[in-house]
């Protein structure tokens, strides 16, 4: 018996999402959540490097380049990859909510080839949120915000505290995390969550 699939479309009872008084402005920079991590770390070799970017209400923006380490077949970027550069993008509108979230469920269309040294501009944003359940959308553009569509993507994400993590996680990685002050500093203040 196979679990239960969960919906992507928000529930009767959702509310609209709300940006936290305290996120950061549009335009701003959000910077990266993990200095290690895949998609935004500046310390991983052949990672995303996205930066992601504050948008308007609960949105961002993010700008991904597709290198050669980055392909699949032949020139054109691998799908796993460019599913990777949509969720970064949707996980970082957690910095707009001040909530730590993890991905639930994450549904990606590919449109159309992305060729290698193409960048790719995305753009994320809540729909809905329902209790622990932030529901939300992705696009990536080639050539730029206006650009055709090469990847879209709905998501579920569902929010956690960051016990979630040391609970789970590898503990030589998650001591050194802990022994950063700026990264448990960002943990604690998305903890609380009026």
């Amino acid at each position: 018996m196979s679990a239960p699939t969960t919906s992507l479309t928000p529930p009767a009872g959702s509310q609209p999402p709300v940006r936290h008084p305290d996120a950061p402005a549009p335009g701003e920079l959000l910077g990266a959540h993990y200095d290690q991590c895949f998609g935004c770390g500046g310390e991983q070799p052949h990672g995303l490097h996205l930066e992601t970017r504050a948008g308007e209400g609960v949105s961002v923006t993010a700008v991904f380049t597709v290198r050669a380490a980055h392909q699949g077949a032949p020139g054109l970027a691998h799908g796993g990859v460019l599913t990777t550069a949509l969720d970064e993008t949707l996980g970082s509108l957690g910095w707009l909510l001040r909530t730590i979230a993890v991905t639930g469920r994450l549904e990606t269309d590919f449109v159309r080839p992305v060729p290698v040294d193409t960048e790719l501009h995305l753009t994320a944003r809540v729909v809905a949120v329902h209790g622990r359940k932030i529901y939300g959308t992705a696009v990536g553009r080639i050539g730029g915000p206006e650009g055709p569509v090469a990847v879209r993507a709905e998501s579920l994400f569902i929010e956690v505290k960051v016990d979630h993590f040391i609970e789970n996680g590898r503990s030589e990685e998650i001591d050194a995390a802990l022994a950063d002050p700026d990264q448990v500093k960002v943990a604690r203040a998305f903890e609380v969550n009026p």
